[in-house]
Parts: structure tokens; sequence; C-alpha cells
């Protein structure tokens, strides 16, 4: 499957996923924003992650975007 998202996408993808898994996971441990939202942050900044990893988004070919 070929790259569909540039550097600078990649990037945020990255910082904004590892952002995500953290307040999710802290959330999970603590308490603080309750487990169903700290599951769904952890799930969604692994997706980020992944896909800033892999430059690869499955949502953008349908879209017809391409960042790369």
């Amino acid at each position: 499957m070929e790259t569909n998202v540039g550097g600078t996408d990649q990037s945020l993808r990255i910082g904004l996923g590892m952002l995500l898994t953290i307040i999710g996971a802290v959330s999970l441990l603590g308490q603080a924003l309750g487990p169903i939202l700290g599951a769904l942050l952890v799930v969604v900044g692994l997706v980020f992650l992944w896909t800033g990893y892999t430059r690869q988004c499955l949502l953008y070919k349908p879209l017809g975007i391409n960042t790369n």
C-alpha cells in the first residue's frame, strides 16, 4: 500500500497520538476522566501513532487526500 501521509502530517499524528495515549492512560490509572473516556483516548491515540508510523491513513484514500 502506498504512503499518503506527508512529513508534517506524520509529525502531528505522532505528537497527538503520544499526547492522547498518555492522557488516556493516566485517566485509566487515576480515574480522572473516567474509564470509558480514558480507554477511548488510548485507542484513538494508538491509531494516530500507527498511522503516523506507517504513513498510511485508511480514511485518506476514499476521501482522495494525499499529504505526501
